[in-house]
């Protein structure tokens, strides 16, 4: 390929690679004497009206986020050829693809790359575009005043997810895309999702989680991928979901798959468990609760200020200010009439003192019961010298025992509720009621 002197007032310094549509040049922009990369239309291209229109999209989609996480377009134009191309971002430190070659990364270097990722995927999805093409080499490295940012590129597959609303043609790369996609299914963030933990199995393994060259081989993967030994098991757990072929049994959207791994990367290693002193048993609760409904606090309600937390197990997992979760436990817990451990997790400010009468400590418990009954509301005793109210449903068979009034200026919840099939406990406590009923309804359970 020859090498053209420039495009527009872009001059062009050295290739920097191409694909089966375009190629890559970097180049220096005379008039602000600065570097960008400039993507052009591959010239077998340019007479595809389809191709040439799906290029043209890219940069629109682009356009679409000014994210300092989604590599940005800066000018478009055309050669004196006739075919587009695209000023685009200069990421001057390579890809994700050539550290892989290199070796697995560490988990810490990994959570960041995949933080940063995830901010920009999770723009494009708020913003109605879905990536469909998630892979290591369309994650590229900028240097930054302080080290350096991982971007998300390459939208030449991109879609708008009014158009995927409808059943698409077939696409992606085979070590990561989604089998939905595959398929030609109609498409939702949860494809991008799958793609994006494929990734993160690769950053920290060296290698995809399957070794699929083909679209065809994807669909004929059968099983989960080998665990990943070097990382916490909650860690590859978190994953793993992201990995289910299943799109309803993954996280519900990026930014709960990336919360969930930070969050997992900070547990203990080893199981620890924990008992909840007899004061903490009140009322309880049951509500039919689908696996969407569970997560609605998440999708719709998440700020910065806040954090989802995530047992060992991967399957429960509540949202919570991000100021309550100075400590966590997630091992399990043995409730009574149990034969063995169950998924349960504490989160509080201090759970040393959470099970101290009365104390002045927001946090939030959630176990999971043996198969058995309801309880009756207020069958158990709660917080002392506290006022008592119990709301029961009868039409969604749901009973709530609020504990308000109490001495320390704390109000406490408490409840039993079916999620997935599982009886739940929950126990919320906060100085602000409504915050935390928040956290109440946001408790959610996959097995």
């Amino acid at each position: 390929m020859v090498q053209p002197s420039h495009f527009g007032r872009y001059a062009v310094i050295r290739r920097l690679g191409s694909g089966g549509f375009a190629a890559v040049w970097l180049a220096r922009d005379e008039e602000l004497d600065a570097e960008v990369a400039v993507k052009v239309l591959a010239e077998h291209w340019v007479d595809d009206l389809d191709v040439r229109r799906r290029f043209v999209e890219e940069g629109r989609f682009l356009r679409k986020v000014e994210s300092p996480y989604v590599v940005g377009v800066h000018d478009s134009g055309t050669t004196d050829d006739g075919r587009p191309f695209l000023v685009l971002t200069y990421a001057d430190r390579g890809t994700l693809a050539d550290r892989i070659k290199e070796g697995p990364l560490p988990l810490a270097d990994t959570l960041e790359v995949i933080e940063n990722v995830s901010a920009g995927l999770q723009e494009l999805h708020d913003r109605g575009v879905l990536h469909r093409d998630v892979k290591p080499e369309n994650v590229l490295f900028r240097s930054t005043p302080t080290g350096e940012r991982a971007m998300l590129g390459d939208l030449g597959l991109g879609k708008s997810l009014d158009k995927v609303s409808r059943v698409t043609m077939p696409g992606g790369t085979p070590a990561y895309v989604a089998p939905e996609q595959v398929r030609g299914d109609v498409l939702d963030p949860r494809a991008d999702l799958y793609a994006l933990a494929a990734v993160t199995y690769a950053a920290l393994a060296g290698q995809p989680p399957y070794d699929a060259t083909t679209l065809a081989a994807v669909l004929a993967v059968d099983g989960p991928p080998p665990p990943l030994e070097t990382v916490p098991a909650a860690v590859d757990e978190v994953i793993r979901r992201g990995l289910n072929k299943d799109r309803e049994q993954r996280w519900p959207d990026v930014r709960s798959f990336a919360e969930a791994l930070r969050t997992a990367a900070e547990l203990p290693q080893t199981t620890r468990r924990f008992s909840l002193n007899p004061w903490v048993a009140a009322t309880v609760a049951a509500a039919l609760l689908g696996s969407v409904g569970g997560y609605l606090g998440w999708q719709y309600g998440v700020q910065r200020q806040s954090v989802r937390v995530v047992d060992q197990k991967g399957v429960l997992s509540v949202e919570l200010p991000r100021e309550w979760a100075a400590n966590r436990t997630g091992g399990g817990w043995q409730p009574q009439g149990a034969t063995g451990q169950l998924p349960g997790l504490l989160v509080s400010a201090d759970n040393t003192a959470w099970s101290t009468p009365n104390a002045k400590i927001p946090g939030v418990f959630a176990g999971v019961l043996p198969d058995g009954e309801v309880p009756l509301a207020a069958a158990l005793p709660g917080p002392v010298g506290c006022s008592a109210a119990v709301d029961r449903n009868e039409s969604t068979n749901t009973a709530t025992a609020k504990y308000a009034d109490c001495p320390a200026g704390m109000t406490t919840f408490e409840r039993v509720k079916r999620i997935n099939g599982s009886l739940i406990r929950i126990q919320v406590r906060a100085e602000d009621a409504a915050q935390a009923e928040q956290v109440l309804d946001s408790v959610a359970y996959t097995p």
